[in-house]
């Protein structure tokens, strides 16, 4: 049975340091963008960011997680996030946003405080 990733079992999600992040699609024309992330959990939803989603966590390690998420009457995601380093995430993200199917591959590394 999956755990909320919103509960206690979190495992990686709470050992991503807080702070300013560069995010970078993979993707051809993509501009990098500046998330401030309190934890893990910010980079769970990236294309529902704003929306309010069920979380579950299909498999975890010591440096990788994959959440599955159902955001009611607006999609869904499957987010597998890898810590390579304290300061460098890898995500691969897919679901349906907006009606419309989505595929991404992003990097993100930590630049420095939120708000600094």
């Amino acid at each position: 049975m999956p755990a909320s990733a919103d509960g206690q079992n979190a495992g990686v999600l709470d050992s991503i340091q807080s702070g300013n992040w560069e995010l970078r699609l993979r993707e051809p024309g993509a501009e990098p963008k500046l998330i401030c992330a309190m934890s893990g959990r910010n980079f769970i939803q990236l294309r529902h960011s704003s929306d309010t989603c069920d979380r579950f966590v299909v498999s975890q390690s010591d440096t990788e997680v994959v959440i599955q998420y159902t955001c009611r009457g607006h999609g869904y995601g499957r987010t597998r996030i890898l810590r390579e380093t304290g300061r460098l995430l890898k995500i691969d993200s897919q679901g349906i946003a907006n009606g419309l199917p989505f595929e991404f591959t992003a990097e993100a590394r930590r630049v420095g405080d939120c708000g600094g």
